[in-house]
């Protein structure tokens, strides 16, 4: 044997416990125990206990446990989620499609560890056809689906709206399954807290998988991860720093990057591509994005990434530094300058995105967690707080620069994380002025009963009229917003699992009337026995142009289009440059409302306001007082 090999042996020798010590212990010494469950010599950990984790060892022909994926802009994105690998077995996972009768492989793709995820891209994707998939693994494992054609014939899209799947309770959903196979969504919205398995995020993924995989195989899913999905009891990210507070309150991420960005791959690498995938401080990855299924336009937002953290910024006024229970504060003295909500980078996004209306007809927004704080009472019926600042109703400031973003495409905003299923109309310089915003049940509510329950016990002005629910109407939250209430489903009983308040939304799109239906189903309910199986208050029907609810001070010229149907209608304020909406305009004739005094500039466009047809435009008192017929260039 040569000197060389000699000491080429020698180095090998040394460093393959080096080696081996690194990848049981992926994300560093100060955190050994980390997604332990799937990572070192997994095969010899053996969860015990009634709310363990599924059994990571399974037959190797079991090996792929589901797959999520969406397509956009002719870009076919896929995510195969696998049990965790043994030693010797290839790390490859392969995708075949099937043309005609057989069967061809489309991509090959790394399984990455730690995560055990692989990741499909697929360019030119023909979105007019269905195509059925399998994900493949060795020669024996392999996990089936269908990637939908676009729905964009149907008259109506479908959305089920769903967060908060508590851990606690194991086991499959069939309950939940069975609803959502007969109502068929479009697309399955999943909000946050896919589980809340904290540091053991790969099992619990898995497990998530395991109980919606068979409504996840044969449709798009938007996936975004929560406070308890990257192992934290909340989250205000605060751009990507560390946070080393009880609570997380001070900001930031308590777990290592690797760990948080291992989680939002597995939850968000089959997203479309991110517009400004810059990473935040750490490098921790960004995945703010949009996605259009059937002519609706989605922006996907990550509400707590770029928040601000309250500890060390506000006085504590409560029990921990997010809870205000102090009756004599003033809200505007927690509204400081500089504290960030969506962040500039989100808020630029969107409007460029309200603009954008190409393959749209409707826009919604999609987010964690609700703009208000439409709660009273948290965590027992008498647990009454007059203030958190986990919801996106602080700050203040930049909740409104939120919702006047959402409603110049008059989008509607849905979201989870509350465990309280609720409506509001929202209310930024007047009551109703704003957005409507849904937030579905938790969808197994075993973690924090919420409640909504006025001290008074009686409605707010406005009430909805013949609504069985006896607290609807125009309130302010615990932190000065103002919101109008218009469904809240309310849990009889947390203890008894039939009474909690579990289940899911759906939220229905009518393109030809431009109207959106919301529904709220029970965890146990049966979808086949009509609307009388939903939550008490629902369902109810919205129109789009009600997102934007603010009274018209007068009319620009009524405007035809002689040469396009459902043009692209943008005015802008002349006198602050402020654009008031840029939206699709459905009906043969439309008639700009606008909200002061002006001059206006009126662009238009079949897919962008690319073209400006008017500008120092005044006002008129009169509906209709005058008609403007254009052609689009």
């Amino acid at each position: 044997m040569s000197f060389r090999s000699a000491c080429l042996l020698f180095v090998l020798f040394c460093s393959a416990p080096l080696v081996a010590q690194e990848a049981a212990k992926p994300f560093g010494d100060d955190f050994p125990n980390l997604d332990s469950f799937a990572v070192g010599e997994w095969w010899k950990k053996n969860a015990k206990g009634n709310n363990a984790p599924p059994p990571m060892d399974v037959p190797r022909d079991e090996v792929i446990a589901f797959a999520v994926y969406t397509h956009d802009s002719r870009v076919m994105k896929m995510t195969a989620q696998l049990f965790p690998l043994k030693p010797g077995e290839v790390k490859e996972a392969r995708l075949e499609l099937k043309r005609g009768d057989a069967w061809q492989e489309a991509a090959k793709s790394d399984v990455l560890y730690p995560g055990w995820d692989a990741h499909f891209r697929i360019e030119n994707w023909d979105n007019s056809v269905d195509v059925p998939y399998r994900v493949r693994h060795g020669e024996k494992a392999t996990f089936e689906g269908l990637i939908r054609k676009d729905p964009k014939d149907k008259e109506e899209i479908v959305i089920a709206n769903m967060s908060c799947n508590s851990s606690r309770t194991t086991g499959l959903r069939p309950e939940i399954i069975d609803n959502l196979k007969r109502q068929n969504p479009d697309l399955l919205f999943f909000a946050g807290d896919q589980t809340y398995r904290h540091t053991e995020h790969t099992a619990g993924w898995i497990e998530f998988g395991l109980q919606f995989r068979d409504v996840l195989r044969d449709r798009p899913a938007v996936c975004i991860p929560d406070d308890h999905d990257v192992g934290q009891p909340n989250l205000w990210g605060e751009n990507g720093k560390v946070s080393t507070e009880k609570g997380n309150s001070d900001g930031g991420y308590f777990y290592p990057v690797d760990y948080v960005n291992m989680v939002q791959r597995q939850q968000t690498a089959h997203l479309p591509d991110c517009p400004d995938p810059a990473p935040v401080e750490r490098d921790i990855t960004v995945y703010f994005t949009r996605l259009r299924v059937g002519g609706i336009d989605f922006a996907i937002l990550e509400d707590r990434k770029f928040k601000t953290g309250p500890m060390g910024k506000i006085p504590q006024m409560g029990p921990r530094p997010d809870h205000i229970n102090d009756p004599s504060y003033d809200p505007k003295t927690i509204d400081l300058p500089n504290l960030k909500l969506l962040g500039d980078r989100q808020l630029k996004f969107l409007d460029e995105w309200n603009t954008d209306w190409s393959g749209a007809e409707i826009k919604a927004v999609l987010s964690q967690t609700a703009f208000c704080g439409a709660v009273h009472m948290h965590g027992s019926e008498n647990g009454r707080l007059l203030a958190d600042l986990d919801c996106n109703g602080w700050p203040q400031t930049g909740r409104d620069k939120a919702l006047e973003a959402i409603r110049r495409s008059w989008a509607v905003h849905l979201c989870g994380d509350q465990h309280l299923a609720v409506v509001v109309k929202h209310g930024i310089d007047e009551f109703s002025d704003g957005p409507y915003g849904f937030t579905s049940p938790a969808l197994v509510n075993t973690i924090y009963g919420r409640w909504w329950h006025p001290e008074d016990e009686k409605p707010g002005p406005n009430p909805v009229a013949g609504s069985p629910l006896p607290w609807t109407g125009d309130f302010k939250d615990g932190l000065g917003n103002r919101i109008s209430m218009m469904a809240y489903a309310n849990p009889p009983n947390v203890k008894d699992e039939m009474q909690r308040g579990d289940g899911y939304g759906l939220v229905r799109f009518n393109k030809k009337d431009g109207t959106i239906r919301i529904e709220c189903w029970p965890r146990f309910s049966d979808s086949s026995k009509g609307d009388a199986e939903q939550f008490s208050g629902w369902p109810m029907t919205v129109n789009v142009r009600d997102n934007d609810g603010r009274k018209a001070t007068g009319y620009l010229p009524t405007l035809t289009c002689s040469n396009a149907e459902h043009p692209v209608v943008q005015v802008t304020d002349e006198s602050n440059g402020e654009v008031l909406y840029t939206v699709r305009v459905r009906e043969q004739s439309f008639t700009p409302p606008v909200y002061s005094a002006g001059p206006f500039t009126i662009r238009v466009g079949k897919d962008a306001p690319s073209q400006e047809l008017a500008n120092g435009v005044e006002p008129q008192k009169q509906l209709g007082a005058t008609k403007r017929e254009f052609q689009l260039k």
